[in-house]
């Protein structure tokens, strides 16, 4: 299993709209080949900077099935104006489970 984690930072105001923008594209990632699941959370400190957790089966599931599809560009047309800057996006995979 791969973890997606994307760093998120969205205009000033834009918060509402980029929270709405995530629900809506959620039966995106839901169809996508090798999505296991998207989580949203919204940093205390900063509210304006969001982390997007999404799991996929395989690295390419991400980088090329849906990356590559129509449904990423529907993806970004949902969130994309909200973007401060663009995500900061890195792939990870456990080593330890602790408990």
């Amino acid at each position: 299993m791969i973890l997606e984690i994307a760093q998120i930072d969205v205009k000033p105001g834009m918060e509402k709209d980029f929270e709405a923008g995530v629900q809506a594209a959620v039966p995106l990632f839901k169809r996508a080949k090798g999505c296991a699941g998207v989580t949203l959370q919204r940093a205390h400190e900063n509210p304006q900077r969001y982390r997007l957790f999404v799991q996929w089966q395989t690295l390419e599931n991400h980088t090329v099935d849906f990356r590559e599809s129509a449904d990423f560009q529907e993806w970004r047309k949902l969130v994309g104006h909200c973007f401060a800057s663009p995500p900061n996006v890195e792939h990870v995979r456990e080593v330890l489970h602790g408990f």
